[in-house]
């Protein structure tokens, strides 16, 4: 597709503008696993540069840099003309069912004690918002072309939509230093910090009536976000099955990295990528089955499903740890039981992607479905 048709896709993107003048709720909802290296939470596994929070080591990268550069392409929009949203607002939860349905996707977290959701029909406008959560500055990331909520620690400063994409993903670049960040790599590939990573965490891709149910006292995103769209309508479609649009082709809008057709394009998985191998859980499969398990590198992994969210976690399991599935948790050897959330194994971070996107970035990616 080209730069134009894309902004003809976008359609509201070419709006005009308007600047306006822990949870009691349980381990479901925890940020446990923030990613460093290779999804090992660690409060100190960090440094600074340029003002941003920087991963001690690379992400997993198994592209060359210059292989990435070559594969960019142009979206369509310029750079900023899908605007970051650089002033949020929230309202409480039961203010905002008033026209938030209960079937919405909502992208939630809590951190630091505070819990916020981010509606999908607003970000899919925007694809960043530059916040603060328990007064921590964040960048909350959504790439509709690959299906991909992801959290970034953005320290002092924010981040934009360069207009650029690889693998269909979107490219933020940061503030400070113009550095160009693929989103699903969160590694600079261009720039002042080229080959650094950033600090990321677990968005919670989920439904507004599970999440508000899970953590009532969550503040929601409004529409008020200083631009005026039509949030209200998805420029890229439906996610419901049969409706059209670019969620229900299995074609993507600009070339992907790779071919893979283990799965259709757009089946969602739930990937982790850690120092030992990269690894990727059908998403349905594991609401089926509840429990997966695979390797990544030599390492045996486990993958929970969380029915109260809708949404999985992984685990790395190198003592192949047995457990059953019963009445949403996870039930241990020694007849433990265990919220989905808060095994007692190390969390990897991980994310749903569709398959196109994850073996794009990821060719040497262990495959459980």
């Amino acid at each position: 597709m080209t730069p134009t048709s894309r902004r003809r896709f976008l359609g509201a993107v070419a709006a005009a503008v308007s600047l306006a003048g822990c949870t009691s709720a349980g381990p479901s909802v925890d940020d446990a696993a923030e990613s460093t290296t290779a999804g090992t939470a660690s409060p100190t596994a960090s440094r600074i540069e340029a003002g941003i929070p920087l991963a001690r080591s690379t992400l997993p990268v198994e592209h060359e840099f210059d292989a990435l550069r070559s594969e960019i392409q142009n979206g369509g929009p310029p750079k900023d003309g899908i605007p970051s949203i650089d002033e949020p607002t929230f309202r409480p939860a039961e203010a905002a069912d008033a026209d938030l349905d209960d079937r919405a996707v909502v992208f939630g977290v809590v951190r630091n004690g505070e819990a916020k959701a981010y509606p999908r029909r607003i970000l899919v406008h925007h694809e960043v918002a530059n916040d603060a959560i328990g007064g921590e500055p964040v960048a909350i990331t959504y790439c509709p072309l690959t299906g991909t909520a992801m959290g970034f620690r953005r320290g002092e400063t924010e981040f934009g939509v360069s207009g650029d994409l690889v693998n269909n993903n979107l490219i933020m670049y940061d503030r400070e230093t113009d550095s160009r960040w693929p989103q699903i790599l969160g590694t600079a590939i261009s720039g002042p910090l080229e080959g650094e990573s950033l600090r990321e965490f677990r968005l919670v891709w989920t439904r507004w009536g599970r999440w508000k149910a899970a953590v009532p006292e969550t503040a929601v995103l409004t529409e008020e976000t200083g631009h005026v769209r039509d949030y209200g309508t998805d420029p890229y479609g439906t996610y419901v099955p049969n409706r059209g649009g670019y969620y229900d082709r299995d074609s993507t809008l600009f070339p992907a990295l790779g071919d893979d057709d283990t799965f259709p394009a757009k089946r969602v998985v739930i990937g982790a990528r850690t120092d030992e191998g990269r690894i990727a859980f059908e998403a349905d499969a594991l609401r089926e089955d509840r429990l997966l398990s695979g390797t990544a590198g030599d390492t045996p992994h486990l993958a929970v499903y969380d029915s109260e969210l809708e949404t999985g976690y992984v685990y790395r399991n190198p003592d192949g740890a047995s457990f059953d599935y019963e009445d949403g948790r996870a039930i241990a050897g020694d007849a433990t039981a265990h919220d989905p959330a808060a095994l007692p194994l190390d969390r990897a971070y991980a994310f749903d992607a569709m398959w196109f996107a994850w073996s794009g970035f990821y060719p040497s990616t262990a495959v459980v479905g």
